[in-house]
């Protein structure tokens, strides 16, 4: 079974309502008709209403649910909890969550959703920024961030050949603390989807000081502050690609006890730039299968969608979203 099958197969389990914020647009209403016959999870459709039905209805289909949050008995009492938390007019709360974006996040904060997916009518700082404010991050983490989950052809190591690489969508150049938060995020993603026992590379130009540069400090000083909030966690570094993935690499350039070093299924790279590039290369020269990029860090499950994305890979995201929530109950 590959890991979109088994992600699935979860997901059937235990469907989950999934709110779409983008309802109208024709690439979100197949995924959903998809995700509902296939009993795969509840979407929920957002959007002016007569829009959203005749965009079902075009693709041969009548049985989605849908809200309109102009019209929607819980519009006011919305209103009044997010003006009231954010010390706000009533009249600013209104114009953000009568947009379907903030009545969808507004629906997962207060759990009449498991999670949204949007983002293909609008950029992902929109996106973001909503979440961060209405849904907001989970305990202790101070940012947002994202995760490739790779599939190489042919590499026996990581997991089974599967490797996750973070952060290649959201934060351009964290610092040491979002570095940390960055590895302590994925590390739970990895543990709670995939049933791994996480083992960090926290990646650098420089393997446990051979380079004294301070971008290589910064990765040294992001596993500190990761073992000290999270001493339970299998991280190391800073250390170089190949000191993380071959372990005879990893004897030669580290002198030292260590439970990660060669042995590495999540590579935490140094900054947006890093990442980015180095998983494009593994799925250009490697024919590598990337899902994602997959958010973490939200205090309930988000996924943002490129502009470009197929009813495919709405589909996707709905699976992973609804497979998040069920890991975070």
């Amino acid at each position: 079974m590959d890991i979109l099958s088994f992600f699935e197969e979860r997901a059937k389990k235990e469907p989950r309502t999934i709110v779409f914020p983008e309802g109208s647009n024709s690439v979100i209403a197949e995924a959903a008709l998809r995700l509902q016959r296939g009993k795969v999870a509840r979407p929920l459709l957002l959007g002016e209403a007569a829009s959203v039905k005749a965009t079902i209805a075009s693709l041969g289909g009548t049985e989605l649910d849908t809200i309109d949050p102009r019209s929607d008995r819980r519009l006011e009492e919305y209103v009044a909890d997010y003006a009231r938390e954010h010390a706000l007019p009533e009249q600013v709360a209104r114009r953000i969550v009568t947009e379907p974006l903030g009545f969808a996040a507004m629906m997962v904060k207060r759990g009449e959703a498991a999670g949204m997916v949007g983002g293909i009518n609008c950029p992902t700082r929109d996106l973001l920024m909503v979440c961060e404010l209405i849904i907001g991050l989970k305990p202790g983490l101070s940012v947002a961030s994202s995760f490739y989950l790779m599939d190489i052809p042919g590499y026996r190591g990581g997991e089974d050949g599967l490797l996750i690489f973070a952060d290649p969508a959201i934060q351009p150049e964290p610092g040491a603390v979002e570095l940390a938060d960055i590895a302590i995020a994925t590390a739970a993603s990895a543990a709670a989807l995939l049933g791994w026992q996480p083992r960090v590379a926290m990646l650098s130009f420089s393997t446990k000081g051979s380079a004294d540069h301070p971008a290589a400090e910064k990765v040294a000083q992001a596993v500190e502050l990761a073992k000290q909030r999270a001493p339970e966690l299998l991280i190391d570094g800073e250390m170089q690609l190949d000191a993380a993935l071959v372990e005879s690499v990893a004897r030669q350039k580290i002198h030292s006890e260590s439970a990660v070093a060669g042995r590495a299924n999540i590579l935490v790279f140094p900054n947006l730039d890093a990442a980015n590039i180095g998983s494009k290369l593994v799925q250009q020269l490697a024919g590598a299968r990337s899902y994602g990029p997959i958010l973490q860090g939200f205090a309930a499950p988000v996924s943002d969608l490129s502009r470009s994305a197929t009813p495919l890979d709405v589909f996707n995201s709905a699976v992973l979203v609804a497979v998040q929530s069920t890991a975070d109950d």
